[in-house]
């Protein structure tokens, strides 16, 4: 196998495997090597893989089989992520067109794993050094309006049915220094809105220049002095993680928006203990009630599950109850999928995949109900959007909400502008809105 020239990068799932497919992409390029283009076959494909749930890793090794080109070709594979993590050898040996396996903390050795591969060998490194795979990292080129920064790796929870502990291994916050350089590096490169990513961003700490230790709120108000940076978010927090000071930076931090993902994943305090979440449904719900003191327009997102192992008719309820109580503006919701390795995969009373489906269709629907609910909220308001994308129709721009909705309008806008709009339409997962002025060049 020759030295490839040009690659594609596919990933799945998670914002964290969006950052680790830039990085990875910026790894090749400092190599000499080009990002094919669209619709060109690439020398090499690296599939970033997800296994928090099982169709998402099946679906990984099916698009293994679509490489193969017609001449019976096919370009050097590489499976990283998370399935690399957990499966190492093993995929290799289920199909034997992957040439790399290389896990989610050992991806900064891509290059040389290529290298490896095009003298033909079958390299395998799935590696979880405590030191951080970042110090290897090239600077960042590719930065759009709005830019990932990996803050936190890993996480301790060891939620019963998650597999992350294993293939993300432990907690490891980045130092505060190497994290404002980052973000300063991508302000400077045109990002003018930075999202702190974590399995568990809120169990992020550090010390700060003067030796102050503090967690993610002290990071934030950090970062909030940077001038051309004009927005900041975080994801995905822990309720248990989730301390005074976070919580005051909402109402605080006016670079800070007003967003929260916070999961809670069901709303039966048994099966919430079976999942070993460290929270019950009270607590989650005075949590939001905080945060909603802090900062009352502050839109709340959230993860459900939905049959973990014994959940009954009557805790599914509560789950629904939960979410009235909080009226989600979105959410992600899940068919528990048991994963080879967690406790939850070896626990009785697995529930059918019938009921799973059923609970599935109610949750989304209710769901569906408070997310067009809030969107209708913000009909008449004025906010201003950053500019992220052309529409599909002929003069029209896309931009994100401080709520993180996405909006529609007619503008000549540039990518990356700031401008603000009236709100006239509200659909279930966007808004129509009618330009009123640029909020600044």
């Amino acid at each position: 196998m020759t030295d490839p020239k040009n690659f594609r990068i596919k990933s799945f799932g998670c914002q964290m495997n969006v950052y680790d497919g830039e990085r990875m992409a910026e790894l090749l390029a400092a190599k000499g090597m080009k990002q094919a283009a669209d619709g060109e076959d690439a020398d090499l494909v690296v599939l970033n893989t997800c296994h928090i749930r099982e169709k998402a890793a099946e679906k990984a090794y099916s698009d293994i089989g679509r490489l193969k080109r017609e001449d019976g070709s096919r370009p050097m594979v590489a499976l990283a992520g998370c399935v690399a993590q957990a499966e190492g050898e093993v995929a290799q040996q289920r199909s034997k067109a992957i040439d790399i396996v290389v896990g989610p903390q050992a991806y900064h050795r891509l290059p040389e794993l290529v290298g490896e591969a095009a003298s033909g060998k079958r390299p395998v490194d799935t590696d979880m050094p405590a030191i951080s795979k970042f110090d290897a990292m090239p600077a960042r080129t590719r930065v759009g309006p709005s830019a990932f920064l990996t803050v936190a790796e890993g996480c301790d929870k060891f939620c019963t049915y998650c597999v992350v502990p294993y293939t993300r291994g432990a907690e490891i916050s980045r130092p505060w220094s190497d994290i404002v350089a980052e973000a300063q590096s991508l302000t400077e490169r045109g990002a003018r809105e930075i999202t702190l990513l974590g399995q568990n961003v809120s169990a992020w700490r550090g010390e700060d220049e003067k030796g102050r230790e503090g967690g993610l709120e002290l990071l934030i108000r950090r970062l909030a002095r940077i001038d051309g940076l004009e927005r900041i978010r975080y994801t995905t927090s822990h309720p248990a993680d989730m301390d005074e000071g976070l919580i005051a930076a909402h109402g605080e931090v006016e670079k800070l928006m007003p967003y929260l993902h916070l999961p809670v994943q069901a709303g039966s305090d048994r099966i919430l203990k079976a999942m070993n979440r460290h929270h019950t449904a009270e607590s989650y719900l005075k949590l939001i009630e905080r945060f909603r003191a802090a900062r009352p327009d502050l839109a709340i997102s959230g993860d459900f599950i939905v049959g973990f192992p014994g959940e009954t008719d009557a805790e599914f309820e509560e789950t629904l109850a939960i979410v009235d109580a909080v009226g989600y503006a979105s959410a992600y919701s899940f068919k528990y999928s048991p994963r080879p390795g967690t406790p939850a995969a070896e626990m009785e009373d697995q529930v059918s995949t019938h009921v799973m489906d059923e609970r599935l269709q109610r949750l989304q629907a209710r769901l569906a109900e408070h997310s067009l609910a809030f969107n209708r909220s913000k009909i008449g308001q004025i906010f201003p959007i950053l500019i992220d994308r052309r529409g599909k129709k002929p003069g029209q721009m896309i931009g994100k909400s401080p709520w993180l909705q996405s909006v529609f309008v007619e503008s000549d806008a540039a990518i990356g502008d700031m401008v603000e709009v009236t709100i006239e339409q509200a659909l279930p997962n966007s808004l129509g809105g009618r330009l009123r002025e640029m909020v600044d060049a």
